[in-house]
């Protein structure tokens, strides 16, 4: 039988030496031995070949089962609430690049003018609208 310490032990170390390593996790990105989107790319069939077979297996729906919503509560509330805002902060240059496309899309749809309310030419407008932002969308 192998010798492997307890597993409180192994996890104590974990919470209490790993975060000391933000440093070199930084390092690492700013530094790594590869291009990551030459790598990531390379890794395409491999990716797709994994999800499908996860899907084949069942693995999404077992492993939502097996976590549950009071681990997700749990995780989300003990770790996204403190880093959303940051989180929201640092990634508005990429949410502006990533909307521009859909807001130039919204302010070139001509529409049709307003109905009464509830009237069919509402939804003709948002008709419309979600056509020309899906259009977009699937042409890349």
């Amino acid at each position: 039988m192998p010798n492997i310490r307890d597993i409180s032990e192994i996890q104590r170390k974990f919470i209490t030496v790993t975060p000391q390593r933000a440093g070199e996790y930084a390092a690492g990105v700013n530094n790594p031995k590869a291009d990551w989107a030459t790598e990531t790319k390379k890794a395409e069939g491999a990716y797709k070949d994994g999800v499908t077979a996860a899907i084949n297996r069942g693995a999404f729906g077992k492993g939502v089962s097996a976590a549950g919503t009071e681990a997700w509560k749990a995780g989300a509330t003990k770790k996204g609430v403190d880093r959303f805002g940051p989180g929201v902060v640092a990634s508005g240059d990429a949410y502006q690049k990533g909307f521009q496309p859909y807001h130039d899309v919204i302010k070139a749809t001509s529409l049709p003018p307003r109905g009464a309310t509830g009237s069919d030419s509402n939804y003709d407008r948002v008709k419309k609208m979600g056509q020309a932002l899906h259009a977009k969308k699937i042409s890349g």
